[in-house]
């Protein structure tokens, strides 16, 4: 979406709040990327990455909720930009889980449904 991304800034946010906080939990209520699907599993898994350090430090980390589960309209993109966790069939409404062929991340590749 033309954006500048720094997945590790996760971890360092959640630091962040935990210390402003003084120690209140956390839960991470948006956290995503809406690049190329070829890369946005590799961008997840290198935010997620942060959580770690984070837990095993003390921080109560209680949830994280990824953005978004469906593909959405964006005002200034419109339906081109696609992120969710779940494809969006605009013609038909149909939904179906965003599955990635082996090695390439997720893909845009939808699933018949019953006639």
């Amino acid at each position: 979406m033309g954006y500048e991304f720094w997945p590790e800034a996760l971890e360092a946010t959640i630091r962040r709040a935990w210390e402003m906080t003084h120690g209140v939990p956390i839960l991470v209520t948006e956290n995503g990327i809406g690049p190329r699907r070829r890369r946005a599993h590799r961008v997840r898994r290198r935010a997620l990455a942060g959580c770690s350090p984070a837990l095993a430090d003390g921080i109560d980390v209680r949830g994280y909720v990824y953005w978004s589960l469906l593909d959405n309209f964006e005002w200034f993109l419109g339906y081109r930009p696609t992120f969710g966790l779940v494809t969006v069939d605009r013609t038909t409404q149909a939904r179906s889980p965003s599955r990635a062929p082996a090695g390439s991340g997720p893909s845009r590749r939808r699933t018949r449904s019953p006639a």
